[in-house]
């Protein structure tokens, strides 16, 4: 970045972390940032019973699976469940499972667990935490041969988004006939205050006011899948929110996908604190 003042000054409005893949977010006002992200991001994953991942795309009702963080363990809730509770540091068993193309080494939770998901999703399913020792890279075409580990996300540590763009969509949601949508559908890590509509997708890095100071590289559009078109409130689903984007948000970097946010990875700023209401500041990338 330049030394110079800075083209864009924002705050960190909102922040989240998704202890399991594809369910239900939690809303922090602080989290720790670790070299795979948000601290305990997609450390658990719901697999079938070959070890493959499953998420809302095949299984809405994921979306109303509810995590709570506690200090020694997770617990999730769910409609007509007991709460099931998941220590933070016991596992029971290895297994090896697949996320997308990766072959990854996890831990299983055991067999309450696993029938606890199995009942509430009506398929034979198991949960998993993801292994601290195995190294999960993000895919080094985006981000440029710098080493980004993962654990279960689909494939970046972060994901940044800003009200700006929630609010222009919201706009032709509106203007068509069909209701606001939230940001949780599109499953931020952070979501930056103001902004115009997708000036995220033209950062060339974002610093963050922590301790230490936070320096994160947007890598590549985030390709949105069907689960924006999961209403997290019920599960229910339509195709309005897809339909919506694909009239002006396709993107001829991915393909032509649809996309909303950006999938960054962090440069600087391990262990460092971040809080809701932090100065965030950007330069605007040129090729």
């Amino acid at each position: 970045m330049s030394s110079t003042e800075p083209d864009i000054r924002t705050r960190i409005a909102r922040l989240f972390v998704y202890p399991v893949k594809s369910c239900a977010g939690v809303e922090l006002t602080e989290a720790v940032l670790t070299e795979t992200g948000i601290d305990l991001d997609r450390a658990w994953m719901v697999v079938d019973e070959e070890g493959e991942f499953v998420s809302q795309r095949e299984l809405p009702r994921m979306a109303l699976v509810k995590p709570q963080l506690k200090h020694t363990e997770v617990v999730l809730r769910a409609p007509g469940m007991l709460a099931l509770h998941l220590a933070v540091d016991q596992v029971e068993k290895p297994m090896k499972v697949r996320v997308w193309d990766d072959g990854v080494d996890a831990w299983d939770m055991g067999d309450i667990a696993a029938q606890w998901f199995s009942d509430f999703l009506g398929r034979k399913l198991r949960i998993v935490r993801f292994d601290p020792e195995f190294r999960r890279l993000s895919s080094m075409q985006w981000t440029k041969e710098v080493e980004a580990p993962n654990q279960f996300t689909d494939g970046f540590p972060l994901l940044v988004a800003s009200e700006g763009s929630l609010a222009e969509l919201n706009r032709r949601l509106v203007e068509g006939g069909n209701a606001a949508v939230g940001i949780e559908r599109f499953r931020p890590n952070i979501l930056l205050a103001g902004l115009e509509a997708h000036d995220e997708d033209r950062f060339d890095e974002l610093r963050i006011a922590a301790d230490p100071e936070v320096r994160l590289k947007p890598v590549k559009p985030c390709a949105r899948c069907t689960i924006p078109d999961v209403d997290p409130a019920t599960a229910a689903t339509s195709t309005v929110v897809a339909d919506t984007m694909r009239s002006y948000r396709a993107n001829d970097i991915v393909g032509g996908a649809v996309t909303f946010a950006m999938n960054c990875i962090v440069l600087e700023g391990l262990d460092a604190t971040l809080r809701v209401g932090q100065e965030v500041t950007a330069n605007w990338a040129f090729a």
